[in-house]
């Protein structure tokens, strides 16, 4: 548990997370310890929902769930697989029986279409072996009568996918299920058996339908409501999906459940006149309680990184301690700048005035909800406000007060309520009131306790607030100041990112000592020859207090040589303009390694022995405009091992592979994430002879060549490096396996030079 927010404040003890991934995870707790089941056979376990130990995952022959002697879950759900013609399995869902035992509702879809089979396996232990006992739903039966009757029809029938079994209050056994297609749908189900009452068809529907993109549904009882809450995700479940959790209630497990504005929520579907998977449609309703979100580390800030949050979170269970009377919510997650990498997480569910469930905006730590004091709730806050959309837009904090005097000024206006020992009341315009409560929490960007808000309004809409440390305009200001850079500016030939903004609406202006080479906003003129210093002044204001901030940039003119790495013995830019590069381990920020030079294509050449890498200077390339080319010559072939390595975040690089995906044999290539750009060049280079290979990119356009024939010419090439603090290296990089072999001559342009200047280089 936290200890008090004052107290935690003097002395913050760090609190230590283990991450799993189980995307959809539904929770089970036996005896001490918490279960999580989700798609793809995944599972993990945890004592304190903060550290997570993975049981399973992918759906393999060698799965623990379902491995028994000579059976595996092949053997055992071949019935299964066969129906849905996918081996596919999606969300699964564990309980506990009156007989003592453990059963997985668990679902296989083709997922191209409805065609699905949710059944039921059994098992004496939570982590198996699980033996089936058979199909209990089918759906996507085109053209057949399906469980009641008529002929399936997927604007209204659902898709047998997404359970969670649960009891009411008085014992009886419901399953509710579903996604796109009919909607989310409700059955009795026999608690001897677990197999559905006869008579019902597919259920009663709760929700959705003409392919209404919501799934996920899970139903936690409140005692200290009295009501039963529905939860659902919308949206699609990619990065780029937009996924949200969303809540409704109801006074009966069966429904009708309504949401905050008193909407029957049978009645949310897709219009059957707009195009497939209408969001705009469904986004009014339910009380949307998390979607994508930032709590933004702005400059100036404790930590580093862009900050904390989450991007399409979703497919949530939840859990109520019968002990502590705790309310936990257990989602997966993915992140800013981390692509479609998942994780588990768990935060604690709050009751507010009215009844509606709020989210801490922290991940659980042990906090418990208890007594606050103004002075420790009043102060400056990342504001997040969630919205009602269904939107691949993540919601970035914005700079607020919560001021003494019960005002809220900054990015919004409005106004405050201490209520009660710890609850809240916001008002903003155009809204009625956010009621929610004060929460202890960790800030997992600043590791230190932060004091945290959350609310909703009767609109449906969520506030997330979280507050930074208490500073003075003068400690503002120079901590911006202190951590204010332009990164590489000893080379510069592309438009420079000033930033503007400081932490806590700091303001930064900027004056230039030459206009008419860079502007005061950035803007680059390239001289007409030979380089020239130019002063950058950054006036960095908050309130009455300003401190000033100059920077040196060396402005090239644009186009020529940027550096040139010629390994003759050392790792220097003999084109002096940048540093020298630095031996790495087997990843770009490991320690160790070594690199050998032997003879190479012009004088000598550096040696990478399959162990090690090299860090070159950051900031080499830092515009849409540009040129590498080098002569490698690998000692074996890996995927994915890269050569020329450069990259803005761990989601946005630029990689050049000998050997690409695709097993043995695959083509080289020039590979670019978070977009996953794939330059195959329809060939790979050989093993033990030496290829000149190049690229280059103008705004999008690029071209890759091997010993001076262009192999591969495409558009849309990401825009990766968009400052000059981008991050390069050479044989490795965060992931892979370190290149073995030999490279020469890397030479690194500031535009992209022609077919002819490419093959000109191969025969120098």
């Amino acid at each position: 548990m936290l200890p008090s927010f004052a107290a935690a404040q003097a002395a913050p003890t760090p609190v230590v997370f283990q991450n799993a991934a189980v995307h959809d995870p539904s929770v089970i707790k036996v005896d001490d310890m918490f279960y999580v089941f989700g798609s793809h056979l995944a599972a993990a376990k945890s004592r304190d929902l903060m550290k997570w130990q993975q049981v399973s995952d992918g759906v393999t022959a060698s799965n623990p769930l379902f491995l028994n002697g000579a059976s595996n879950v092949f053997t055992e759900l071949a019935e299964t697989f066969s129906w849905a013609q996918s081996s596919t399995l999606w969300a699964a869902d564990v309980k506990r029986m009156p007989d003592g035992k453990f059963y997985m509702y668990y679902n296989a879809c083709k997922g191209d279409s409805p065609r699905s089979a949710l059944g039921i396996a059994v098992a004496n232990n939570i982590e198996g072996p699980y033996v089936d006992k058979g199909i209990i739903l089918k759906s996507g039966m085109w053209g057949q009568p399906s469980h009641d009757g008529t002929i399936y029809d997927a604007l209204k029938h659902p898709n047998a996918v997404d359970p969670h079994v649960f009891s009411d209050r008085a014992g009886k056994l419901w399953m509710v299920y579903g996604s796109y297609s009919g909607g989310i749908f409700i059955l009795a189900l026999n608690p001897s058996t677990g197999m559905p009452l006869p008579g019902q068809g597919y259920g009663k529907r709760l929700m959705g339908g003409n392919h209404a993109r919501i799934e996920g549904a899970y139903v936690m009882y409140s005692p200290v409501t009295s009501h039963y809450y529905l939860f659902t995700s919308f949206g699609g479940l990619d990065s780029t999906g937009g996924y949200n959790m969303r809540v409704a209630r109801s006074l009966n497990p069966d429904g009708p459940y309504v949401d905050a504005q008193g909407n029957d929520m049978a009645a949310v579907r897709s219009d059957p006149t707009k195009p497939l998977f209408d969001d705009a449609s469904i986004a009014p309703y339910g009380v949307k309680l998390m979607g994508s979100f930032l709590f933004e580390r702005s400059l100036g800030d404790a930590g580093t990184g862009i900050g904390t949050g989450y991007v399409s979170p979703g497919h949530n269970s939840a859990y109520v301690d019968p002990a502590s009377g705790k309310h936990f919510l257990i989602f997966h997650a993915r992140f800013p700048e981390r692509g479609e990498q998942h994780e588990i997480r768990t935060h604690q569910l709050f009751m507010n005035a009215d009844g509606w469930p709020v989210v801490a905006p922290r991940r659980y730590t042990g906090e418990t909800l208890g007594a606050v004091r103004r002075e420790f709730v009043q102060g400056d806050y990342m504001l997040v406000n969630h919205g009602k959309d269904i939107s691949a837009a993540i919601k970035k904090s914005q700079s607020i007060a919560l001021n003494a005097d019960g005002t809220i000024t900054g990015a919004v206006g409005g106004s405050w309520l201490l209520t009660g020992s710890n609850g809240i009341e916001i008002r903003l315009p155009g809204a009625s009131p956010y009621k929610g409560v004060f929460i202890s929490g960790w800030d997992e960007t600043a590791k230190s306790p932060a004091m945290t808000f959350s609310a909703v309004s009767r609109e449906g809409v969520s506030l997330f607030g979280s507050r930074l440390p208490p500073r003075t305009e003068a400690q503002v200001v120079n901590a911006v100041a202190a951590e204010l850079s332009l990164g590489n500016t000893s080379a510069v030939t592309a438009n420079l990112a000033l930033p503007t903004r400081g932490t806590r609406g700091a303001v930064i202006t900027w004056t230039s000592s030459n206009p008419a080479i860079i502007s005061n906003t950035g803007v680059v003129t390239s001289p007409a020859s030979g380089d020239v210093n130019v002063t950058l002044t950054a006036r960095i204001a908050k309130g009455n207090t300003v401190v000033t901030k100059s920077f040196v940039v060396t402005v090239r003119k644009a186009g020529g040589l940027l550096a040139h790495y010629t390994f003759d013995g050392n790792l220097a830019d003999a084109n002096g303009i940048f540093g020298a590069g630095s031996v790495t381990g087997n990843r770009i920020d490991a320690p160790g390694g070594s690199i050998a030079f032997e003879a190479g294509v012009k004088g000598r050449a550096a040696v990478f022995n399959g162990e090690s890498g090299v860090r070159l200077p950051n900031g080499l390339i830092a515009s849409q405009n540009y040129s590498v080319a080098l002569w490698l010559k690998p000692a074996a072939l890996t995927a994915f091992s890269t050569t020329f390595f450069g990259a803005r975040t761990t989601e946005s690089w630029v990689s050049l592979l000998p050997m690409g995906h695709g097993g043995v044999g695959g083509a080289s290539m020039l590979w670019s994430g978070t977009a996953w750009y794939d330059a195959g060049l329809g060939m790979t280079i050989p093993v033990g002879r030496w290829s000149h290979v190049a690229f280059t990119v103008r705004n999008g356009a690029v071209n890759v060549y091997v010993d001076g024939s262009k192999r591969f010419s495409g558009a849309g090439f990401p825009n990766v490096f968009t400052g000059t603090s981008g991050v390069f290296a050479l044989g490795v990089n965060w992931w892979d396996a370190p290149y073995r072999g030999a490279m020469d001559d890397l030479r690194i342009y500031g535009s992209a030079l022609s077919d002819a200047d490419i093959a000109a280089l191969v025969r120098q």
